[in-house]
């Protein structure tokens, strides 16, 4: 059993290794080209952008880079080095409840990471975000950000991992069938509770204040056979110049929100431009469809993963003897992750494809391809987006087309000057 420890430890190695090889491999392709104006972006692309952008996706990666090495090197201590052993055995000295150890478990690995993450999401916001001028927040209200964020994530944790371990315990010869079930309905429960509960708790949300493209809006969504109950414009300057704007709701009534910064830095022609692209995702089926993909392989997850706890040879492969039930599972999402790595691209190749439909969509709703070309040139100037990356990265992890590719295909580049 330890030969499989071993062989464990060598394919994360191998895997982590890969995700290093292809970092490097597109910082060193924006090293290279990073000071060139891609093809026929001369007019609308200057030096002065390209140096920032490459400025910032290099502190950007940097970062993350260091991040990447620390939690890597945390996940290996932690199950190759005897850590999660002390910690399932320190959890079960707690509590002889099933149930109580579950969610004692899952609290505290998230308070750690909580904990973890506060150094780098610091330097992020205030040095970072700071230096390149995209910080509005402030300590007081990141640090509300936090304590909010670990209440409702600590509160949803809790009652999501009791009510799934409760499942288990009345059910174990059938447990992953319930299970999947319960976090399906968990999954659309917090679609609809989350932008009325804990998004507001965040943000603060009004109707859009410009009553002539509220009303475009509803007509243009009206066009696509959308109904849209509300359009409305969130303070999103508060902590970031970051722009974006997104649907939320399920069924027929939708819920559109516009960041302030958004509004600010785009003509109503071109925010017509973004929301019809993303009209295109809800009325071509993208959303239900990822939905429905997501649950199908979650289904074939949560089988096989009662069938490995059923088996009971899972602690086993990592050198341990016992472990409880709910480590066990943290082990299964370590393979999981080794399994999953390799798949990456099937999931970003099915997403890019689904972006080029609804580029496509947009355009045969309004007419015009030229108000969504101009907002995708506009958010990738705004939040200096890397306009070179390397084609296997992209190909690799990119879930949108590089936005010189989708701005070509929408109209070119010479219709934008």
């Amino acid at each position: 059993m330890h030969v499989m420890k071993w062989l464990l430890l060598v394919l994360y190695l191998l895997t982590f290794a890969c995700r290093l090889w292809l970092r490097h491999l597109n910082l060193k392709h924006l090293q290279q080209h990073g000071h060139e104006v891609p093809a026929d972006f001369a007019e609308v692309v200057d030096q002065k952008l390209l140096a920032k952008t490459t400025d910032y996706t290099l502190a950007n990666s940097r970062v993350g880079l260091i991040e990447s090495l620390f939690g890597g090197l945390l996940l290996l201590v932690f199950l190759f080095g005897g850590l999660l052993d002390w910690y399932d055995n320190l959890i079960k000295d707690m509590t002889a409840s099933f149930i109580g150890q579950g969610v004692l478990f899952v609290l505290g690995l998230m308070l750690v990471q909580t904990v973890l993450d506060v150094p780098f999401s610091l330097y992020r916001t205030f040095v970072l975000e700071e230096r390149f001028q995209f910080n509005t927040s402030t300590p007081r209200i990141w640090l509300a950000d936090l304590l909010k964020s670990l209440g409702i994530g600590g509160l949803l944790l809790s009652l999501i991992t009791a009510g799934a371990l409760a499942l288990v315990q009345v059910s174990p010869d059938g447990w992953w069938l319930w299970v999947w079930g319960f976090f399906a309905l968990v999954t659309l429960l917090l679609m609809y509770l989350s932008p009325v509960l804990i998004e507001p708790l965040f943000f603060k949300f009004q109707p859009l204040q410009k009553d002539e493209l509220a009303e475009r809006v509803k007509a243009v969504m009206g066009e696509a056979g959308l109904r849209v109950d509300r359009v409305q414009q969130v303070d999103a300057s508060r902590r970031s110049k970051h722009s974006n704007a997104y649907f939320t709701g399920i069924g027929r009534v939708k819920r559109i929100v516009l960041f302030d910064t958004l509004l600010e830095q785009m003509s109503d022609d071109e925010i017509i431009g973004v929301l019809a692209h993303e009209a295109g995702h809800w009325k071509l089926g993208h959303i239900w469809k990822r939905l429905l993909t997501m649950e199908l392989v979650s289904l074939g997850v949560f089988w096989l993963a009662w069938q490995l706890l059923d088996w009971g040879g899972l602690a086993g492969w990592f050198g341990l003897d016992t472990l409880s039930f709910v480590a066990q599972l943290v082990l299964l999402g370590f393979l999981a992750s080794l399994v999953s790595f390799p798949l990456t691209p099937l999931s970003t190749g099915l997403s890019r494809r689904h972006e080029w439909q609804a580029d496509r969509f947009a355009v045969e709703l309004t007419g015009d391809p030229l108000p969504l070309a101009r907002a995708l040139l506009k958010l990738c100037k705004e939040n200096l987006s890397n306009l070179h990356p390397h084609p296997l990265y992209a190909w690799f992890y990119y879930s949108h087309p590089p936005v010189v590719a989708r701005i070509a295909r929408l109209c070119g580049v010479q219709h934008l000057r």
